[in-house]
């Protein structure tokens, strides 16, 4: 783990809590040395507050926070922020606007102050931009009048400008077509100060030197990128599953030799009583005898309970070790579709916004990815294969039940008012509860987690109960929509996505701009739409 302060951001024994007194932060230490590093954790860890606090932009309730020099903070959502010019949002309008006044013949002090020693503030706005793939004309521009992938690009461009000390990423490639991706990941690989992103982003997270998993309230650091992260784990995972194993025989055998010992002292307190009823034993000595084995046999208890308390609290203890998010097999036969059977006929549809998909045969169980950049359509197509959008043009034909998982997981998915249990078995009204009750729990949701209200729970978890009252419903969905399915997935809701479709034997249409889940997710076809015929038109390959 790391440990030198020396130039490093480090977060000392940090606190926050809410103004309605939720503690999200207790007591957390983190020292992030210069070079790249990744935080990951569950959704509702507390990764984004920590980047927050380590930024400035909250104050920790307890704690203190030390940085090396600037920090630059790029938040999760940047749609959020309020319109303003791009020079604004860049960082260099004052510069600009000075610089601009001088060279037009402006004596005023004030605009060689704003200026300082920034006299080559344009010619690197526009180097910045142009790196990024944005044109100089963008700066007559607001960010109201640029896309999201824009904007992103032009956040990027505002960070090489700001040449801060620590560079913090929220979730940087969320929402963001491949072009976008690249770009994020180029400037991780090349930063050469101290980093921290949050991510899921596998591919991005291979690029980072360390990774550190906020879990339970504390930091842990693992070397190296994301396979190595995966790797120790998994190694920590198996020597934990072993350690239970081994604890759980060791309770045994303590609980067998109490058993055995016990029988040893009763028998011996048979012996002794059948001496004394045989006139073998005088009354003194058989007093003495009595006295001496029941200190002798409370002795052997306390001795033979210890033991066995000292062996349940070694099983405790590894089983603590042991994640209880690790995905469990569900078991999907309703979504099975015999190889070849037609699931879905596209013809010569004509999306609202022009884009031409034409003919598309999906059949089972086919695995297609939708991909293409930023407005391209992926999502529009989602919704009209749905049918919760009418085309411009052709027809679609949907053969089989099926479903769409959209990327915003609103009310009409899941009602926050009501319980995972209860909204999965409205699903699927034909299943017994203790039925419902273990498919939930291979989702994730054992026990009381399972009466949990769907508006209390995280990103993650929400996507985990959407995706089981889906896949678990009646009749099952044999063609499953998902919409950019990996935005704000968190490690274990990952993995119950990959399981879950190991186990689907329906046909799938995924968009989604992440390599590394279409690989796990199996998909062997593509539909790019815009990329070789240009905009408005879509390309397969398979």
């Amino acid at each position: 783990m790391p440990s030198s302060t020396d130039h490093a951001l480090a977060l000392h024994g940090v606190t926050h809590a809410w103004p309605d007194g939720t503690t999200v932060l207790h007591d957390v230490d983190l020292v992030v040395p210069p070079g790249r590093a990744g935080l990951v954790g569950a959704n509702g860890s507390g990764k984004s507050t920590l980047l927050r606090l380590a930024a400035g932009l909250l104050a920790p309730t307890a704690g203190r926070v030390e940085a090396p020099g600037r920090v630059v903070l790029l938040p999760q959502d940047l749609t959020r922020a309020a319109p303003v010019p791009v020079p604004a949002f860049l960082g260099v309008d004052a510069a600009l606007a000075a610089l601009r006044r001088v060279e037009a013949g402006s004596v005023d002090q004030a605009d060689y102050d704003a200026v300082g020693d920034q006299w080559d503030v344009e010619a690197r706005t526009v180097a910045a931009l142009e790196r990024q793939g944005v044109p100089a004309s963008a700066l007559d521009r607001t960010t109201a009048e640029v896309s999201g992938g824009e904007l992103v690009r032009l956040a990027l461009a505002r960070v090489l400008l700001a040449r801060p000390e620590v560079l913090l990423l929220d979730e940087p490639t969320n929402n963001l077509d491949a072009a976008a991706r690249a770009r994020v990941h180029d400037l991780v690989e090349t930063w050469a100060r101290t980093l921290l992103v949050v991510s899921h982003d596998r591919a991005l997270l291979e690029r980072v030197d360390r990774v550190a998993e906020l879990r339970d309230g504390s930091v842990r650091w693992y070397g190296g990128g994301w396979s190595d992260y995966r790797a120790q784990v998994a190694a920590e995972q198996e020597a934990a599953a072993q350690a239970v194993t081994t604890a759980r025989a060791d309770v045994r055998r303590q609980q067998r030799d109490r058993q055995e010992a016990e029988r040893v002292l009763a028998q011996r307190k048979r012996q002794g009583e059948r001496a004394f009823a045989q006139g073998g034993m005088g009354k003194g000595a058989r007093d003495f005898y009595v006295n001496r084995s029941e200190k002798h046999a409370a002795s052997h208890r306390r001795l033979h309970d210890q033991r066995l308390d000292d062996a349940r609290g070694r099983l405790d203890e590894a089983r603590d070790r042991v994640r209880r998010d690790r995905p469990v097999h569900v078991d999907l036969p309703g979504t099975v579709v015999p190889r070849g059977r037609s699931v879905l006929a596209v013809r010569g549809l004509v999306l609202r916004h022009g884009v031409r998909v034409d003919d598309l045969d999906v059949g089972g169980p086919d695995r297609v990815a939708l991909v293409g950049p930023s407005g391209a359509g992926k999502s529009t197509l989602l919704h009209t294969l749905a049918g919760l959008l009418d085309p411009a043009a052709g027809s679609v034909a949907v053969h089989v039940p099926a479903a769409l998982l959209p990327q915003r997981i609103d009310g009409s998915v899941l009602d926050d008012d009501r319980s995972v249990v209860a909204q999965v078995s409205a699903a699927a009204p034909g299943s017994e509860p203790e039925m419902v009750r273990a498919a939930l729990a291979r989702f994730g949701f054992r026990g009381a987690s399972a009466e949990a209200l769907a508006g209390t729970l995280s990103g993650g978890q929400r996507f985990r109960a959407a995706l089981a009252a889906l896949l678990l419903a009646e009749p099952a969905p044999q063609l499953l929509l998902l919409d950019e399915p990996m935005n704000d997935l968190d490690v274990a809701s990952y993995d119950a996505l990959v399981e879950a479709l190991s186990s689907y034997g329906g046909a799938l249409v995924v968009a989604s701009h992440d390599e590394v889940f279409l690989a796990d997710a199996g998909v062997d076809r593509v539909v790019d739409l815009g990329a070789t015929g240009g905009p408005g038109q879509a390309d397969e390959t398979g």
